[in-house]
């Protein structure tokens, strides 16, 4: 099995979908694999959500529900700890962005499947989506008064400080985007690598190292994205 073959390519729309997207593989790759991720993420909330219970104990045996709640207590722990008594709010932005990278991320370590995170362009509509709802939390509390938070502390230094704010925020997305995509693009490759060197033994090593990677990447995400929201939010810089 080349290091190219991806299972997704054998699907019937795939040449349609390839030429939709001008041509290149790899994009539309991205594009099947996400619509992969999206629709087990949608199959795992109808098993473990669909039917209505009246039950507040919960479930004696391990189950997708319990599961569920587990991820959601954690994610909800983290943003109080992170942003204080209303990151609460946040919890269907940041909830959905860890769980839909962190299966992306994943699909990876399945032979013939590709991570839709080691393409630019998966990471970066992540990114974009946590640049600009962070802007608008901030503009949305604090009205045309957020703009001051790129003033700095100290107005005779504002002509300074206001485009260097504003590069540091550009960056941002940039750095977002891009340490997503390159760590999970190396991850993907040195398993790959391993696997077609050494298929015996060594390749579980470097599933073991792609799963804590897999795991940190989407952890690393939602923590930036959290403290993006808390500086938003803040009345002070």
């Amino acid at each position: 099995m080349g290091h190219d073959f991806s299972w997704v390519s054998q699907l019937p729309f795939f040449d349609a979908l390839t030429s939709l997207v001008g041509g290149h593989e790899h994009d539309s790759t991205a594009v099947c694999s996400v619509l992969l991720v999206v629709t087990v993420l949608t199959l795992f909330v109808l098993v473990g959500y669909g039917r209505k219970s009246k039950d507040l104990i919960p479930e004696g045996k391990v189950s997708i529900k319990n599961i569920g709640e587990v991820i959601v207590q954690t994610l909800l722990g983290v943003l109080e700890d992170t942003i204080g008594p209303e990151g609460r709010r946040f919890l269907p932005l940041i909830g959905t962005l860890a769980i839909y990278i962190l299966f992306c991320n994943l699909l990876g370590l399945i032979p013939g499947f590709s991570p839709p995170t080691d393409n630019i362009n998966t990471t970066a509509s992540c990114a974009l989506t946590v640049f600009f709802y962070y802007h608008y939390v901030g503009i949305r509390r604090h009205g045309w008064r957020y703009v001051k938070q790129f003033m700095g502390p100290f107005w005779p230094l504002a002509p300074l400080m206001f485009p260097i704010e504003i590069i540091s925020h550009m960056a941002r997305p940039l750095s977002l985007s891009l340490r997503l995509f390159g760590n999970m693009t190396g991850d993907h490759l040195v398993l790959m690598i391993f696997s077609s060197l050494i298929p015996l033994l060594v390749p579980i090593v470097a599933l073991g190292l792609g799963m804590f990677v897999s795991f940190i990447q989407a952890l690393v995400f939602i923590l930036l994205s959290m403290m993006y929201l808390s500086g938003a939010l803040s009345e002070e810089h």
